[in-house]
């Protein structure tokens, strides 16, 4: 089987043994049920990976060799922060691991006037906490070794008031505006509604900051759709599809 890639915050350095924290040796050991001499790959978001050897492992515990680092990174030249409004079930997870498949650097979760889902402070803290996990998952599957950032779930407002980037786009169904014209852009933000659409006056609060209308094709997309058309749209255009 491929060698599985395991996400870390702890310091990493070749020749290093390391006891994997609680959820990572609970995937190794007791889900995966890999032995003492099984390689693994592991990377802590600062740059790079490691190959790994497994030393002692357990259901509960599980130490490993680091025996080389590989500086090779699969990062996207093109940095897009996505404000991604709250949506119901898996919907808000799935564009979030697809976003981060496809090269997203930033994800803010943000509230919105159509969205019907509001979190307070305890829940909020909770679901950011769970929104990164799923990120990292998708890392350690799509082999990035930097991990996006999801941020605190904020107003539209206070994101529209706080973001900056070279380009800014706001992506609804209300305009025939495609994605032409635009110099190539370093940074860009990248503002996705719930699933009733952004209202109208949202729409022109966006563009008022200096956003710019963007419609893919003709059909209505749902929101979990979006930012994967979005992001692999820009990734041909300015990244590297």
């Amino acid at each position: 089987m491929a060698v599985p890639r395991i996400y870390t915050r702890q310091f990493l350095a070749t020749g290093q043994v390391i006891e994997l924290d609680d959820a990572a040796a609970r995937h190794v050991g007791l889900v995966l049920r890999m032995k003492a001499g099984q390689p693994l790959t592991l990377f802590n978001g600062e740059g790079g990976c490691f190959s790994a050897i497994i030393t002692q492992s357990s259901k509960r515990s599980v130490s490993v060799e680091l025996t080389k680092f590989h500086a090779e990174e699969k990062e996207s030249p093109l940095n897009v922060h996505l404000a991604q409004s709250i949506s119901k079930g898996d919907r808000m997870e799935y564009a979030i691991q697809k976003a981060t498949e496809l090269g997203i650097s930033e994800i803010t979760p943000i509230y919105s006037e159509h969205g019907d889902i509001r979190l307070k402070a305890e829940r909020a803290e909770k679901k950011q906490q769970h929104w990164q996990q799923v990120a990292i998952s998708a890392c350690e599957q799509c082999q990035r070794n930097h991990v996006p950032v999801v941020h605190a779930p904020v107003s539209i407002d206070q994101w529209l008031q706080q973001i900056e980037a070279d380009l800014k786009l706001v992506l609804h169904h209300r305009t025939e505006r495609k994605l032409s014209g635009y110099d190539k852009p370093d940074t860009i933000a990248l503002l996705i509604g719930p699933e009733g659409g952004l209202s109208a006056a949202e729409i022109a609060q966006a563009e008022q900051q200096g956003f710019n209308a963007l419609a893919l094709g003709p059909r209505v997309l749902r929101t979990e759709t979006a930012p994967v058309a979005a992001m692999s749209v820009l990734q041909y255009c300015w990244g590297d599809f």
